[in-house]
């Protein structure tokens, strides 16, 4: 395979650039005869869109999703849901004068050695424009888990150094209350003005997302390679801009005793249960019943607006200055990203679960 796609049994490939003429997928293996709410779906399209708010990319797409197949009267069909997201707000001319650079950060000098060519459009393929698809394939997960009584939600815990210290669970209404989607309206605009500021300098900054997940049954991951810590992991690398995963403690578990980080356990009405979480919900790769939560680091938008060093396509070092429209942070458009990940891996590894036992 070409890494284009993802998944084992709930699948979604994507094709599509950046300033093609559209991105789309096909999602394979879901479940037959789920009623879809697609205004819903399109709602969690609209929360990654560009050009929503003072603080991203002016860019202005409708990322109105258009079904080719695989839903009949609201309902899917168990067949593959094709699907593609137009490009409406193309400035391809805006990349001209870097077609030849190389710029510092982004994929341009490794695409170009791996495949001899690249669309240097907006980044092509390499562009976060392709996690549209992914959005809509996990917004189609997000309503067959939530039959099933899980439900998920992420935020922006960290904008450069402003960091929102908490582990509570907050709705989306709570979370899209502001335009860097963090719960805490004080915090959220220092956050703000750090971004507008950032842009202002012409800089950018990064940041940190946090990711809750509540009703996971107990039971569900795979052994050895394939645990469901392993796949969140793989899945929010696989996000431009990531840097960095840490589930439960973390980082932070490696300066606690094992005597303070042991999860111990207990009976909570007839259930097992445990006293703490440092865990993160993933013991051996599993789930265990408990709240799983992690954090996704973002580093700072690769594109600037200050001038920088580089070298072109003939080996000669320049000096180049960015054009275009680009965020000047990217975590508060990755939260419905993270959130469509964390979907696709849930239920990927729970349809992977039902084939473990015969009852």
């Amino acid at each position: 395979m070409a890494g284009n796609t993802f998944g084992n049994i709930f699948r979604l490939t994507t094709f599509g650039e950046s300033h093609g003429t559209a991105i789309g997928g096909i999602i394979d293996g879901c479940p037959a005869n789920v009623e879809l709410d697609l205004e819903v779906l399109q709602e969690q399209l609209d929360r990654r869109k560009p050009g929503q708010s003072s603080i991203s990319t002016q860019r202005k797409e409708s990322d109105t999703v258009q079904f080719l197949s695989g839903i009949f009267e609201g309902k899917t069909l168990g067949t593959p849901i094709g699907f593609i997201i137009p490009n409406d707000d193309q400035r391809s001319k805006d990349y001209s004068n870097i077609k030849d650079i190389f710029r510092p950060s982004h994929a341009d000098y490794t695409y170009e050695k791996k495949y001899g060519i690249r669309d240097y459009r907006g980044g092509g393929r390499s562009s976060a424009r392709e996690t549209a698809c992914r959005v809509v394939a996990g917004a189609v997960a997000d309503q067959v888990l939530a039959q099933k009584g899980i439900s998920l939600a992420a935020y922006v815990n960290r904008v450069g150094t402003i960091e929102f210290k908490s582990s509570d669970y907050f709705l989306r209404d709570i979370i899209d209350a502001n335009d860097v989607r963090c719960p805490d309206q004080k915090i959220a605009d220092e956050m703000i003005s750090a971004i507008k500021q950032a842009r202002k300098d012409g800089d950018s900054l990064g940041g940190q997302i946090h990711c809750i997940v509540k009703g996971m049954p107990v039971g569900i991951g795979e052994p050895v390679f394939d645990r469901l810590n392993a796949d969140l992991a793989k899945a929010m690398f696989s996000i431009n801009a990531v840097k960095g995963f840490e589930l439960g403690s973390g980082f932070e578990g490696t300066r606690m005793k094992g005597s303070t980080h042991n999860d111990e356990f207990e009976i909570v009405n007839d259930k097992v249960s445990t006293k703490s979480n440092n865990s993160g919900g993933i013991q051996g790769g599993i789930s265990n019943g408990e709240n799983i939560y992690f954090n996704v680091a973002f580093k700072p938008t690769a594109t600037i607006f200050k001038n920088q060093q580089t070298v072109d396509s003939n080996l000669n070092e320049v000096e180049m200055s960015a054009k275009g429209r680009h965020d000047p942070c990217v975590v508060p458009r990755a939260v419905p990203i993270v959130e469509a990940m964390t979907s696709i891996v849930l239920l990927d590894q729970i349809l992977r679960s039902q084939s473990n036992k015969l009852a």
